[in-house]
């Protein structure tokens, strides 16, 4: 089991993506995704841009994944995809059902990613057949129900479970970080760029409800798996993917590999640097702002 680098879903400067990035060379992550899967509207880095980085990834031993948009809004964004699925130098992950079709018609492997929702080994089935050769379950799959989903799966398909991160739990072709400043999409003044791990929504008594990031509408909490190994080892599972935050993301990155090394303190030394309560109710089949037997926000 290894450790897989999660896209970039918030909005960065592009000075702040490109450190982030270096620093990444030399973490302990088999591979790294590269590239907008959220807003189409973020284009500090251009394409090219993300290519520029997948190649200096590659030649530091990293296996580079290029992520795909998870909502396809425009012509533009069609187009960007296409140059995606035509470069063919590096994997990509196709995060909706157009990109599955422009990689099969192509005839190139790629990584089914979280947002196509697959549920059942007959859609996994399908998606191996058309080229899938890595897939991720939706991040509110309970253990239970992967694990049944797995006795069925295509033998050739590898899995990756979303190990770390706050959850992304829905998209929308509204902004509701614009909308939070009263600015229209159109206008919305990159706003994104003053919330580097997403804007935090809270309930009116004053409780952690959500994080608003553009379209994406993610968990207040940190969802985490480290000490769920055991169970994830007996799936056979073949990587835990690692979604990217502004502070700390090489500890986060030690401490997993801590944990896979057997170490015990690895859990509380990752407590300490989360931006966020943990949870992991989702995993155990429980609402998904809980953790462990406690109720956490």
């Amino acid at each position: 089991m290894n450790l897989s680098l999660g896209p970039l879903l918030y909005y960065w400067s592009r000075d702040d993506v490109l450190a982030f990035y270096d620093e990444a060379k030399n973490w302990a992550v088999a591979r790294v995704y590269l590239g907008e899967s959220v807003c189409s509207r973020r284009h500090l880095l251009r394409l090219s841009d993300w290519l520029e980085l997948a190649e200096q990834l590659t030649r530091a031993g990293k296996e580079v994944v290029l992520a795909s948009q998870a909502l396809i809004e425009s012509e533009s964004d069609l187009k960007t995809l296409r140059r995606i699925v035509g470069d063919g130098r590096f994997r990509v992950e196709a995060n909706e059902w157009g990109a599955v079709r422009l990689l099969s018609e192509a005839g190139v492997p790629f990584v089914a990613g979280p947002t196509l929702n697959v549920y059942n080994h007959e859609t996994l089935d399908v998606l191996a057949e058309l080229g899938a050769q890595r897939w991720l379950p939706p991040v509110e799959m309970s253990r239970a129900t992967l694990a049944s989903l797995l006795e069925r799966a295509p033998a050739a398909i590898e899995t990756e479970v979303f190990a770390y991160g706050r959850l992304p739990l829905a998209y929308s072709a509204r902004c509701f970080t614009a909308r939070h400043y009263n600015l229209p999409k159109d206008d919305c003044q990159f706003r994104c760029l003053d919330h580097p791990d997403g804007l935090p929504l809270a309930t009116r008594e004053g409780a952690p409800f959500l994080t608003l990031n553009g379209i994406q509408t993610q968990s207040a909490s940190v969802y985490t798996l480290i000490g769920e190994l055991p169970a994830l080892r007996e799936l056979d599972i073949a990587s835990l993917r690692l979604s990217p935050q502004s502070r700390h993301m090489g500890r986060v990155v030690e401490a997993f590999q801590a944990a896979l090394a057997g170490e015990r303190e690895a859990a509380s030394a990752l407590a300490r640097i989360m931006p966020g309560p943990p949870v992991d109710g989702y995993w155990h089949g429980r609402a998904g702002l809980e953790y462990g037997t406690e109720r956490s926000c």
